[in-house]
């Protein structure tokens, strides 16, 4: 199997360009699925860090770079919307968080913020015991005692722990952020969900203070002011 993907067929969240060469690297087995864009693409294209795929190795063998508070020792591991990048010796840390256009970009954070990650619930189901199982949007599931948990919904999770230390109901006044689409990385608060009868995608429509647009459910995820760069400017009420 080839460890290349071409440019030209990548997702459009990958942060890369997709003419100046044929191939880039391809991400390995991980959480994300196929949005997962390999490690080395962000240390090399994104960060600047290394110069080459060699380079990258030497990085993640020495121990420097950790994802949601785990080492990585496989330069190819899938990052994804909402990790936590981190760079201890640098004193570096980011969130993966969706830019404008729904390519995945770094907002740098504190280290007291490193700590932890936000997860969307995008799947519910009881397993046995009659135990609630969440499922998230990067792959993980989480087995939980409370059921006050619903699809849409956001949690934030440890990343020593693995527990859920806060809970952003998805409901009209939430803090969102569209993670894709055309008005991907846009931030607003919820105005309306509106239920479509059938199999079609629910809609919601969203106020940035500036505007306002809709788009379906799949596409934003709660969030609260801590996800938001310092510089981002937050729709407040009265806002048109």
């Amino acid at each position: 199997m080839s460890n290349h993907q071409k440019r030209l067929s990548v997702p459009k969240s990958w942060p890369v360009e997709r003419k100046t060469a044929t191939f880039t690297a391809k991400a390995a087995g991980g959480p994300h699925g196929e949005d997962g864009v390999p490690l080395v693409i962000v240390l090399r294209d994104v960060l600047g860090y290394v110069d080459t795929a060699t380079e990258a190795t030497y990085a993640v063998n020495s121990g420097g770079v950790r994802i949601n508070g785990d080492s990585v020792d496989d330069r190819n591991r899938p990052v994804g919307m909402f990790d936590i990048l981190a760079f201890p010796e640098r004193d570096e840390y980011y969130r993966v968080f969706p830019d404008e256009g729904g390519r995945l970009g770094l907002t740098p954070i504190d280290e007291a913020d490193a700590g932890s990650k936000l997860g969307k619930i995008i799947g519910k189901t009881t397993v046995s015991g009659g135990r609630t199982q969440l499922n998230l949007h990067d792959g993980a599931n989480l087995i939980v005692e409370d059921e006050d948990y619903s699809g849409n919904d956001s949690i934030v999770l440890d990343n020593e722990t693995n527990e859920i230390v806060a809970h952003f109901v998805y409901e009209e006044g939430a803090l969102v952020t569209a993670v894709a689409g055309q008005h991907a990385g846009e931030i607003g608060t919820v105005e309306d969900i509106s239920v479509t009868p059938g199999s079609a995608s629910n809609t919601v429509t969203v106020d940035t203070g500036e505007g306002v647009f809709e788009t379906v459910e799949e596409y934003v995820v709660v969030i609260d002011e801590n996800f938001v760069g310092e510089d981002a400017e937050l729709p407040t009420e009265g806002d048109a």
